[in-house]
């Protein structure tokens, strides 16, 4: 018996044992990847609940991997096409001392190569991965976040961000809406927060998709045929100003910008947006759009984008975000049509971008010492999180014992690298 089998193997071709050897190796490598995205958290809202968990993997509780096959499979898929150029925030700036004409040309000539415009498989199946990875009812609280730059450039520091936010919403869901971060290197970048069993996907946007039936319609497609000004401004920048809104009318949830850390449980707030600054009497003299909170289809996104499409200017700095969300809502009243909250400075700018580089410094006198547990204590108790402007502060070294290196210390997850961040 053993000869015979050993003859009928003999017969088989040498490029058989070659395949069956391919298939078991990518078997192993899919199903891999499988039980790596189909991890989910169960724990309870403390800290201290997460903190156990984490440290007993044993209580990380299997999933249906069928709702995530759709992300594996474009994994597999972009990393087969291989390496592709991808807009870089510089690319979308447009050039600076032309005039307005020159500009408008400008645009027309670079627009077939924008790829963030470019309608893609991926794209197409924006709105059901969206569906598909929010569905379930598993998603305490949806999040997103958007980038509009390499996958390379998303650091460390945007790292401890996404850390901080699954640390106070562990049954939250994070969507980037990136082009650049759904591929091969971005699954390798958020794969250290998956292996964690934490809900985090990159999704191309679908522009097109998103601005359909939105005030943001109209604009967008003035722009696509070259007739509007980008100006000097990141195109890049206004994109993410829009596409901010019309995610959260499409769907709800909670916007929140790359660098900010956030502190606490978002799952009880609703229709929220916060005071950037105020005046001696408490009252708001400037809004800020880099955390928005807001249950879809409201009438004051309606409102964001019907503003943004009437005044777009591309020159001026802020004019399409904070500035616009301050404009629109000094002249909108409150009422059963429009209900929503402005919440006080402390919640989400407690810092102002002018002041923020002394959260970044380590204490080096007991005065300074004093001041940081006092900020600490401060934060802790009426602070969602910290805004760290980023323009302002990505060239600042965390140094340890700051308060953000403090904050960031006991928000993060994996705390990896903090100081180097």
């Amino acid at each position: 018996m053993f000869d015979s089998q050993i003859l009928g193997l003999a017969k088989i071709p040498i490029f058989s044992f070659a395949a069956v050897f391919f298939l078991i190796v990518f078997s192993n490598s899919v199903i891999s990847n499988l039980s790596l995205h189909s991890v989910v958290l169960d724990t309870t809202r403390s800290p201290q609940g997460l903190r156990s968990t984490l440290e007993n993997p044993q209580k990380l509780r299997k999933i249906s991997t069928h709702e995530l096959l759709v992300s594996v499979r474009e994994e597999v898929d972009q990393e087969a096409k291989g390496s592709e150029d991808l807009d870089h925030h510089t690319d979308l700036l447009a050039p600076f001392n032309v005039t307005n004409q020159e500009r408008i040309d400008w645009l027309k000539r670079k627009l077939p190569n924008f790829n963030i415009f470019k309608s893609t498989r991926l794209s197409r199946q924006f709105d059901e991965r969206i569906r598909e990875f929010f569905g379930h009812d598993r998603c305490r609280t949806q999040f997103f976040m958007t980038w509009i730059s390499p996958a390379r450039a998303f650091s460390g520091r945007e790292i401890l961000a996404l850390e901080s936010l699954f640390k106070s919403n562990p049954n939250g869901c994070l969507v980037i809406l990136s082009r650049s971060m759904d591929s091969a290197l971005g699954y390798e970048i958020l794969k250290p927060l998956l292996g964690f069993g934490f809900r985090v996907t990159a999704v191309t946007p679908d522009l097109p998709f998103l601005f359909n039936d939105t005030p943001a319609e109209s604009w967008f497609d003035e722009f696509k045929r070259g007739k509007t000004d980008p100006g000097e401004v990141s195109l890049a920048q206004n994109l993410s100003n829009l596409i901010r809104l019309a995610v959260l009318y499409k769907y709800g949830g909670v916007y929140l910008d790359t660098d900010f850390i956030v502190l606490k449980d978002f799952s009880g707030l609703r229709n929220s947006i916060g005071a950037q600054s105020v005046d001696a009497f408490g009252n708001w003299t400037r809004l800020n759009n880099a955390v928005l909170v807001f249950d879809k289809n409201h009438t004051l996104l309606h409102k964001f984008m019907e503003e943004f499409t009437s005044t777009f200017n591309g020159n001026r700095w802020g004019h399409n975000g904070p500035y616009l969300v301050s404009r629109v809502v000094e002249r909108t009243p409150k009422g059963q049509d429009c209900n929503f909250t402005v919440l006080p400075r402390m919640a989400f700018y407690p810092v102002d971008w002018t002041r923020i580089a002394g959260l970044f410094a380590k204490p080096v006198t007991r005065a300074n010492s004093k001041w940081v547990e006092a900020k600490l204590a401060q934060l802790g108790g009426v602070s969602y999180g910290v805004h760290l402007w980023n323009k302002e502060s990505s060239r600042l070294r965390i140094e340890e014992g700051s308060i953000i290196g403090r904050l960031i210390s006991s928000n993060c997850v994996i705390c990896k690298d903090i100081y180097s961040s």
